[in-house]
């Protein structure tokens, strides 16, 4: 038995705006420690990676961590015919919550660094080449994502998730940010980590391109991927202690 409804939304709006905070004031303490951009996006990288892992191990019991609605709307579909992962009525409230998180977070992240609380990104990301990134940067969280689950794994999801973020940070051309919730959050604040507003569709629609093809690819690579819903991102264990 999963901890109550209210309690993974609370989870999942903290997680997801702890998250962003991670990634936008880990931007902005980047570029007042270097000028080079390429030591900016190491900082911002693996600030982000070891906050993310930090964040699963946190939150994972409660609400499975989700933290991105590309995983949630995943863990609904691929759980319905087995009758695991989220229903639909938990999938429009982790989507609400994650999405409120992400702007929360990075509201947050520029208070503490004394900026205005919302400044909306002047920071164009278009192009084809960025939104086929985000296509590669979804998919390939979906795979790694929902494979742990299946094989039984779920207990490294903390590190290997972190790990592929921080990775996919270099290897695509969009910076891999692979979370709608996420992107809409980071079009709230003009630093390192922002996006224009006017880049979040595009951005968006890859994403859910990535969605597709992931759940395509799980479903050809593990017919049965849906029995383990339940356990994405981190098993909800069935403990007295984790459901009062």
């Amino acid at each position: 038995m999963n901890p109550t409804l209210w309690r993974r939304l609370l989870a999942e709006f903290a997680g997801t705006a702890l998250l962003v905070t991670a990634v936008v004031g880990s931007g902005i303490m980047a570029t007042q420690l270097s000028d080079d951009i390429g030591l900016q996006l190491l900082e911002n990288s693996v600030a982000t990676a070891f906050a993310l892992g930090a964040l699963i191990l946190t939150f994972g019991p409660v609400s499975g961590a989700h933290f991105n609605p590309v995983v949630s709307a995943a863990d609904w579909f691929l759980g319905r015919r087995t009758g695991t992962g989220l229903s639909a009525r938990d999938l429009g409230g982790y989507v609400v919550v994650q999405t409120a998180g992400a702007i929360g977070g990075a509201i947050l992240a520029d208070l503490m660094f004394r900026l205005p609380a919302v400044d909306f990104s002047a920071k164009h990301r278009t192009g084809m080449d960025l939104w086929l990134g985000e296509v590669v940067a979804t998919t390939g969280l979906l795979l790694l994502i929902f494979a742990l689950a299946r094989s039984g794994r779920s207990s490294v999801a903390p590190a290997a998730v972190g790990a592929y973020i921080g990775a996919a940070y270099w290897f695509t051309s969009s910076t891999s940010f692979a979370n709608p919730a996420v992107t809409i959050g980071r079009a709230f604040t003009d630093t390192f980590a922002g996006i224009a507003p006017s880049s979040v569709p595009g951005f968006i629609a890859a994403q859910l391109v990535g969605l597709a093809v992931g759940v395509g690819l799980l479903l050809a690579l593990y017919p049965s991927v849906g029995s383990a819903a339940g356990d994405v991102v981190v098993a909800h264990p069935d403990d007295e202690s984790v459901r009062s």
